[in-house]
């Protein structure tokens, strides 16, 4: 594997998704929980989570998914021999382009052909990375795994891998 600066790089970050408002306004009913309760000293809800239970749930779902939110991102990476995908911090997973029969840009349905966004396998030998939005480059492997890249720049990145098939 070589060291060069990638052909084509593209980084997408969560952050920049839909989905952004929902998890706002989790934080904000979980950080208006905790001061309630733990800060003003009066009970929250009707049926009220111990003072350590609070802290609990402050601590992975105030204080950490705001983190993971902030550092997830999607980076696909063109080399000379390999495209690179990072879902930066979950996987990280190199395809040789001699592994890669076919290669499209296109137009799909994150939820009905892979069940979502993010990282996903699906039936058939089907996965996909993805973070937003309904294009992206689909490979097809030649042990017969599809794979779905999500892209903002799905032409140029389809284009940059046929370019290293040759």
């Amino acid at each position: 594997m070589t060291t060069r600066e990638p052909h084509f790089q593209e980084v997408q970050f969560l952050r920049q998704s839909p989905f952004s408002w929902l998890v706002y306004f989790v934080e904000a009913v979980i950080w208006y929980g905790f001061v309630r309760q733990i800060i003003f000293q009066q009970p929250f809800g009707t049926n009220p989570a111990p003072d350590w239970m609070m802290w609990l749930i402050w601590l992975l779902i105030g204080i950490g998914l705001p983190l993971l939110w902030v550092v997830s991102k999607l980076i696909v990476e063109v080399h000379d021999t390999y495209l690179h995908i990072r879902y930066v911090p979950f996987i990280s997973r190199q395809i040789l382009f001699s592994d890669i029969r076919r290669v499209e840009a296109r137009t799909y349905s994150p939820i009905l052909e892979y069940g979502g966004w993010g990282v996903r396998w699906w039936f058939g030998g089907k996965r996909a990375y993805n973070v937003k939005g309904n294009r992206g480059v689909e490979l097809e492997l030649h042990n017969g795994q599809t794979i779905m890249i999500g892209s903002q720049q799905a032409e140029e990145l389809a284009q940059a891998i046929t370019r290293q098939l040759g």
